[in-house]
């Protein structure tokens, strides 16, 4: 009878201590997991936009890689600690606002500000889609004045790309403190699934952005997109490029006149970056200027397109880069045929030919349906 419970007490200890064996185990995982994040802090940079609303914005900017961590709340106004119903009654002069970690080896905030322009309505200054009031403006935060910059400098290229007809009203504002909002509203999209689904189905949000941006309008995809199109370094560069390629793309210089490789080019297919890669021209809107370089009349992607004035030899002139791969492309006139008017003139030496047949091949195969029926 001893024996048998000497055998249980035995066994009740073993169970213990098994017992506590896993929850020290559990508490260090926790703590070493706290250490790990606390560590990772001080690599992480944080971002602040307003995009109406912020049950769309966080569920857009958590799909992108290299976010750590999104969070919807409030910013911008002047009553302390709002609520939600105070904040979308309007009067407290805060706007519903993401808070976007992120990881700076993974995503810049070049990459941030790109897909948040393709997550809004920039021109509207009333709201946006269905939810209207000042607390539904779309605003950028800047948390230093290189994000300053950065943030100026997309807005004024967004502009110049013509995407859309009405003026960029969103505002870039100097951040000073973000209030979050309650657990309701946290990853709403996950928890109120059917809910979120029908909010944003009924908004109008996902049809808007369809329209201006086509299938490159979603956040996650653009962030691939940005991800893919890159400038090398300049020591890569100078293994890469031909010294006539570097010297027109990094130098701004120019190539002579007939005598470049596709001045004279009639095969189907587009002009990419020979940088980046990123898309840039097609065949199908190139025509024969007399000049004796390549010439468009519109580009292929105007977003990857970035104009800045030129006051070089005594002259000023409209100067032509690629956004990505910030290579000198050329200089666009007002001078070229229906329908834009335009004429870019561009450098053989900053592109690369795709022809139509190599597109799939290449990567580049969303271009193929614009040479479908083509011979």
């Amino acid at each position: 009878m001893k024996s048998i419970f000497l055998l249980t007490i035995l066994l009740v200890i073993a169970t213990f201590a098994v017992a506590f064996q896993n929850q020290d185990k559990n508490t260090r995982e926790k703590q070493g997991e706290k250490k790990v994040l606390s560590e990772g802090v001080n690599k992480f940079n944080t971002a602040t936009f307003a995009g109406g609303c912020f049950w769309c914005t966080e569920a857009d900017f958590e799909k992108v890689e290299g976010v750590v961590e999104v969070t919807s709340g409030y910013t911008g106004g002047h009553k302390e600690n709002p609520t939600y119903d105070q904040v979308s009654a309007g009067g407290t002069g805060h706007v519903e606002a993401v808070e976007v970690v992120f990881d700076p080896q993974k995503v810049s905030y070049k990459d941030l500000l790109d897909i948040f322009w393709r997550l809004v309505d920039p021109t509207d200054p009333g709201g946006q889609f269905v939810d209207r009031g000042s607390q539904y403006r779309t605003a950028i935060f800047y948390h230093n004045d290189e994000q300053r910059r950065l943030a100026e400098k997309s807005k004024e290229e967004l502009g110049k790309s013509q995407r859309f007809e009405k003026p960029i009203v969103t505002e870039i504002v100097k951040f000073t403190k973000f209030y979050r909002a309650v657990d309701y509203h946290q990853d709403y999209y996950k928890n109120h699934s059917i809910r979120y689904k029908y909010y944003r189905y009924a908004s109008g949000r996902d049809q808007f952005l369809k329209k201006v941006w086509g299938n490159s309008g979603s956040g996650k995809q653009k962030a691939a997109t940005d991800k893919k199109y890159s400038k090398p370094t300049d020591e890569e560069l100078e293994k890469k490029l031909t010294p006539l390629q570097y010297k027109v793309t990094q130098k701004e210089g120019t190539e002579p006149p007939f005598n470049n490789e596709y001045w004279n080019n009639k095969k189907e297919g587009i002009y990419v970056d020979i940088v980046s890669g990123e898309p840039l021209f097609s065949s199908l809107d190139k025509y024969d200027s007399g000049t004796g370089w390549p010439s468009f009349f519109k580009p292929l992607e105007p977003e990857n397109i970035v104009e800045n004035e030129d006051r070089s030899f005594f002259m000023v002139r409209t100067e032509v880069r690629s956004r990505h791969g910030e290579s000198h492309l050329g200089h666009v006139f007002q001078d070229g045929p229906p329908p834009t008017g335009l004429r870019y003139c561009i450098n053989s030496a900053a592109l690369r030919f795709i022809p139509k047949e190599e597109l799939e091949e290449e990567g580049y195969g969303e271009y193929v349906q614009f040479f479908s029926g083509k011979k």
